[in-house]
């Protein structure tokens, strides 16, 4: 075996035992109730992600700060979490009807309430992914601030700091607001506290900033060093614990199951829970926008490509012609279940008898509407884990008054993100399997879905395997390229699929409370080729690269469910 490639296995071996051991703590100290990041008990789960070096944390094992990484988590977590020494997990406990206003993440959909200056809480109603997710975030975040308190602590005794520290310190507690010059100068001190060029800063200052917060990059520099240096020099150490509800109920479905009989009552009190149901994991918008745009934006899909329209919609500015999308789909059989269950997954449900087809661009068969009359069942994504928990209950037959009405499933589509191993951004990836990463579970299926469906659409098209990752804040290339290499001929790599098709697969021949040939169909496009350096998630958004592929899955989905 040649040197390089024993070389590559070796590392490889090494990051899956990190992530392992990462879980496995991860799992303990959940149990164990609480723990300190940086104290004897956090150790663990820091070493292990220190030796993992995932792609999206950068240049974590550095010296120097990692600023890409720091955008990523901060994104993903509550506002002002920087400045509390106790961050609590906890379940859904009633702070809603509090005076509390909870503070939504910019890129994740979780509540979180800032108790007072200390403390934070995050709700989490999404199951144990979701706290992987945030532990491993708040590990990166607090190795982080370590290293800038090493940076500016002279002496730990007599708790002496540096000069660019008390500039900075200067500049963020000023109640003025900053001019240009004192703006360069305190970038300047930070630059030097974070061992980053004065022009790094300033090419990431506005990420960072928010609406009320312009020096929100100085701010978090501050707090993290902050508390990083009353660590070593006061022994106060930060704190993460789970609530006692939090731990009692994880794991039970409370969520998916209240998410779940909403969902069917509604469908119920339709009389449309006799109809066959096609179930759609995908965003709020495509399906319905397939379905919508030509009739509701008559003008403007005639006259342009119709992914253009579906471009402009995309447009954060284009809220009125999203409405009137939305007003035309509630006029033409859709019916909106807003989620009140904390599942944080919205559903759509579409009577399809009561679209036009002939005001539909995609092929439809009339004679299915008129004998069939299919309803199409959208729902958002969910986040893991939660996957299993959700389609789980919901293929459970629905409990009316003692007796049970098993639900007509016809078929599942599964849409979504995924990283991509071969290829690049805005690509599509159609599964044959997936793979549970960190087991050899796998999950194999026919997919209603094949290359030669999507193909000569100006996109690329790969099938093969795909591997249902533990959490994407968790691989690095030298697992990325196993994978990649390996006799799996893993083509990608998402959180979901092997979740659903869990779920599907003990509905459909376990319990037998759905058609046991169900039709299933995955399809994903890449959000990023984590193989390329630089084009990680960390490394921002799909943009509208995101929206043509959305788009043909989509249509190709209702193709098939209409004809």
């Amino acid at each position: 075996m040649s040197n390089k490639k024993h070389h590559e296995r070796t590392r490889a071996q090494e990051s899956s035992n990190a992530i392992e051991r990462m879980y496995i703590t991860m799992r303990h100290l959940f149990i164990r109730g609480f723990y300190k990041p940086m104290g004897i008990s956090g150790e663990m789960l820091r070493n292990s992600l220190l030796l993992l070096r995932p792609e999206i944390y950068g240049s974590i094992g550095e010296e120097k700060a990692e600023l890409e990484g720091l955008l990523y988590v901060i994104d993903r977590l509550p506002e002002g979490i920087e400045e509390c020494t106790f961050i609590n997990l906890t379940s859904d406990e009633g702070y809603s009807n509090s005076h509390f206003k909870p503070i939504i993440p910019e890129k994740r959909r979780r509540n979180c309430y800032r108790i007072d200056s200390e403390q934070m809480n995050i709700e989490i109603t999404r199951g144990r992914s979701e706290i992987y997710d945030i532990l491993t975030h708040l590990t990166f975040l607090f190795v982080e601030s370590h290293k800038i308190s090493n940076r500016v602590l002279i002496n730990e005794d007599e708790g002496l700091t540096t000069r660019d520290w008390e500039k900075l310190e200067k500049a963020v507690l000023t109640k003025k607001k900053l001019t240009k010059e004192e703006r360069e100068i305190a970038i300047t001190h930070t630059a030097n506290i974070l061992g980053r060029t004065f022009d790094e800063l300033r090419a990431v200052y506005k990420d960072f900033a928010a609406p009320k917060q312009p020096e929100r990059l100085l701010h978090i520099v501050y707090w993290l060093g902050k508390l990083a240096i009353e660590e070593q020099v006061n022994n106060n150490k930060r704190t993460i614990t789970f609530s006692p509800v939090l731990r009692e109920r994880i794991g039970h479905h409370i969520h998916g199951e209240i998410w779940a009989d909403n969902i069917k009552e509604v469908l119920f009190k339709n009389n449309l829970l006799d109809r066959p149901i096609h179930m759609i994991s995908a965003n709020m918008h495509s399906v319905m926008n397939t379905l919508f745009v030509p009739s509701a934006l008559k003008t403007s899909a005639a006259k342009k490509d119709i992914f253009e329209v579906y471009e402009s919609l995309s447009n954060k500015e284009n809220e009125p012609l999203r409405n009137k999308v939305g007003a035309e789909a509630l006029r033409n059989g859709m019916t909106y279940i807003k989620d009140t269950s904390g599942t944080n997954i919205d559903v759509q449900v579409f009577d399809t008898t009561k679209i036009d087809a002939a005001k539909v661009d995609i092929d439809i068969d009339e004679v299915i509407l008129v004998e069939k009359k299919p309803i199409i069942l959208v729902m958002d994504y969910a986040f893991g884990e939660q996957a299993y928990e959700t389609i789980d209950e919901l293929l459970k037959p629905y409990n009316r008054n003692g007796e049970k009405i098993h639900i007509n499933v016809e078929s599942i589509s599964i849409m979504g993100k995924a990283g991509i191993l071969e290829g690049g951004k805005g690509d599509i990836m159609i599964p044959s399997a997936h793979i549970f990463e960190g087991t050899a579970d796998n999950y194999p299926f026919k997919n209603e879905l094949k290359k030669e469906h999507l193909d000569d659409q100006g996109v690329d098209v790969y099938e093969g395997s795909m591997i249902t990752v533990l959490g994407t804040s968790l691989q690095n290339k030298d697992i990325l390229k196993f994978f990649y290499n390996s006799t799996w001929q893993v083509i990608g790599l998402e959180m979901e699929g092997a979740h659903y098709q869990k779920a599907i697969q003990a509905a459909s021949k376990v319990r037998g409370s759905i058609n046991s040939n169900v039709k299933v169909r995955y399809a994903y496009y890449a959000s990023d080729n984590p193989l390329e350096t630089g084009a990680t998630l960390a490394s921002g958004g799909l943009g509208t690269t995101g929206v043509k592929p959305t788009y043909l899955i989509t249509r190709t989905i209702l193709k098939q469910i209409l004809n």
